[in-house]
């Protein structure tokens, strides 16, 4: 009677049907059918093949049989990978076919492989294997198993990666002598799965892997896992509790016969500085730190040298750039510390480093007293993601924004990568100006309580973008003719020149009248013009409004946090988002910080000798082509580091709790 599908033993006699024993080149037929006796009424010995010094005409010898299954490059070859149980199979039924029934396979099998193939359930029939002792069962779709199924005598069983919630199915009865039981990479959840990993269920047992579940409560689990007394191997990482600090420390401790865990072995020196941890597992609070750590931002296009000078009216441009990421929120924290994070990213928020002279200082104080530090309201969002335009478009127009469907409507104009996953909060680090090298300097730890959550984030990764934001500022009331223009210093400068060889002239003519007291109260005179001059371009420039932030993502990718759920201390990377310059805009930036840093010097010579002029056109023109010849651009990158923070002895994790 077949087995119905989905069953172990389906499974099984799929597998040997795959394994071809009853087709050529093995079993019986015109190929070898010679070398057997006529199927009478005999004894056993009688049925044994005849040794035959030569074979029949059309028939095959067994050493060219068994060529055709052996040879790598025969059709007939296995697949690469096969078990040894599957190549003695197929020999055995070259050799020797009548012996392959299924009261053969019954006893000769002491390990089944039945790796994804679709199987949920574990039927009876697996007892009719009498000498199994490894059931591999991995990758399946398995939620609960009946213990009675199991033959007694198992050693090994495998439940890798497949969808059981709970280990209590497995108690009822499990096989007495199992040494190795692997759950890792199921849906285990719970503080009650600490009860079903006892002595009164498992008192052989010497590995255990549980890993890459969702178990949370550390000291229920090790507390249970005290009572095995032959535990000496064991896998736990993966779980939402191998993520607090004194996770390893606390589980060697505790658990004093322990030889390997995940895969480490437990030195003598770790038994030695973490002894004592175990009798302050009541105060170590189950919470969770990282450390994000974003270093320097190489490869940024510089976009100003793109536009055109500002005029009398407007607009003055600034561009400053910074690096957002997304962070798991820990809903279960007393008050959500990060509410304001948005609002600090999709606000401008120019500083008089950027700006340089062209905003004065109240301007900068107004600006960053605009940033709010509470949470944000879904209003307050809806302004924000009016500023969220990528890709140097115009900004969204300014509208009110009172309910979730007028938010909506906005969300698609939204580029998604400057907006949040849900369940996060988008980070970002301090706003830049250009620079060859932007150093963030950002550091930023983060404590979470919410465990499950947080694994579920680091099993996804984390998004980094590097974006540009572009402000348009504009006077509230346009310049009279007469005003000093704040773009147009060379101007300014000039007439501060006139007026001071004017009064020169002055002080000259009035010198031999007035004398010494004459020159100092012209003096004065001066120093009160020049201030009340400053003044009063200090009061046109802090008319400046500023339009909403125009957002451009340069580049933006995927961080996978996986390895610290694998035990690793930190991820560190250089996030490479390839080339965004270009020869032309990088030409421009040359010549302008060549101008800056060698127009004096240039100007001086100049005025010396006029014949060194050519010479330095000629140094000029040089410059350029050997700039050409060795342009390599550097790629967009960034640094980025998150680390996981664990505890290297007893000290460190109790001095945690002190602080």
């Amino acid at each position: 009677m077949e087995a119905p599908a989905g069953t172990v033993s389906a499974a099984v006699r799929e597998h040997l049907r795959q394994l071809c024993l009853r087709e050529f080149p093995c079993g019986i037929g015109s190929w070898n059918k010679s070398r057997f006796l006529p199927q009478t009424s005999r004894a056993w010995r009688e049925l044994v093949p005849r040794e035959e010094e030569a074979v029949s005409p059309g028939e095959e010898t067994v050493e060219d049989l068994l060529g055709l299954v052996r040879s790598p490059h025969s059709p007939w070859a296995l697949p690469e990978g096969s078990s040894a149980e599957d190549r003695f199979l197929r020999e055995l039924a070259i050799q020797n076919p009548l012996v392959l029934k299924d009261s053969f396979f019954y006893t000769y099998f002491k390990s089944l492989r039945v790796v994804d193939k679709q199987v949920s359930l574990v039927d009876k029939d697996l007892l009719k294997f009498v000498k199994l002792e490894e059931l591999i069962l991995s990758a399946n779709l398995i939620k609960e198993i009946d213990p009675a199924n199991l033959p007694p005598t198992l050693k090994v069983l495998e439940l890798y990666g497949n969808k059981m919630s709970s280990m209590e199915c497995l108690c009822a009865g499990p096989p007495p002598g199992l040494q190795h039981l692997g759950l890792g990479h199921n849906k285990l959840l719970g503080p009650l799965e600490s009860l079903y990993v006892t002595s009164d269920h498992w008192p052989n047992l010497v590995s255990l892997d549980l890993s890459f579940n969702d178990l949370t409560d550390l000291q229920s689990m090790v507390a249970s896992l005290r009572t095995l007394p032959c535990l000496r191997l064991l896998v736990l990482q993966g779980n939402p509790l191998a993520l607090v600090p004194y996770y390893r420390g606390f589980t060697i401790d505790s658990l004093s016969r322990l030889c390997v865990l995940d895969d480490i072995t437990v030195a003598s020196s770790e038994k030695h500085q973490f002894r004592g941890l175990r009798h302050s597992g009541d105060l170590l609070t189950q919470e969770a730190q990282l450390v994000v750590t974003i270093g320097n931002v190489r490869g940024v296009l510089d976009t100003s040298v793109l536009d055109p000078e500002p005029g009398p009216q407007g607009p003055f441009i600034t561009y400053s750039y910074y690096v957002t990421y997304d962070f798991v929120e820990d809903e279960e924290a007393e008050g959500n510390g990060y509410g304001g994070v948005l609002a600090e990213i999709v606000k401008p928020s120019p500083s008089t480093e950027q700006l340089g002279e062209d905003v004065p200082e109240e301007v900068v104080e107004e600006a960053e007293d605009s940033v709010e530090s509470g949470p944000v309201s879904q209003s307050q969002l809806g302004e924000m993601e009016e500023s969220l335009v990528s890709g140097g478009s115009a900004p969204l127009p300014r509208t009110s924004v009172d309910s979730a469907e007028e938010l909506a409507k906005l969300r698609p104009h939204l580029d998604p990568r400057l907006c949040p996953s849900p369940g996060t909060v988008l980070f970002s680090t301090v706003r830049k100006p250009w620079a060859d090298v932007i150093p963030c300097n950002y550091e930023m730890q983060h404590t979470l309580s919410d465990l499950v959550p947080l694994k579920a984030f680091l099993m996804s990764g984390t998004t980094v973008t590097i974006v540009e934001e572009k402000i348009l500022s504009w006077p509230v009331v346009p310049p009279s003719p007469d005003s000093p223009m704040p773009a147009k210093k060379g101007k300014g400068e000039k007439d501060k020149k006139g007026e001071k060889d004017k009064k020169g002239k002055k002080e000259k003519e009035e010198k031999d009248k007035k004398g010494k007291d004459g020159k100092d109260k012209a003096g004065k005179g001066e120093k009160d013009a020049a201030k009340k001059e400053g003044k009063k371009k200090k009061e046109l420039l802090k008319d400046l409004r500023q339009d909403p932030p125009i957002l451009r993502v340069l580049g933006s990718g995927r961080v996978a946090l996986e390895p610290l759920l694998a035990g690793e201390p930190f991820v560190s990377t250089v996030c490479d988002f390839g080339v965004i310059r270009t020869l032309e805009t990088d030409k421009l930036t040359f010549f302008r910080d060549s101008k800056n840093k060698k127009a004096r010097k240039d100007a001086m010579e100049a005025k010396k000798s006029k014949t060194k002029l050519p010479a330095a056109i000629e140094k000029g023109k040089s410059l350029v082509s050997v700039y050409e010849s060795n342009y390599h651009p550097d790629p967009l990158t960034v640094e980025v580091q998150i680390q996981l923070t664990q505890c290297r002895s007893a000290e460190e994790a109790l001095r945690a709790l002190v602080l």
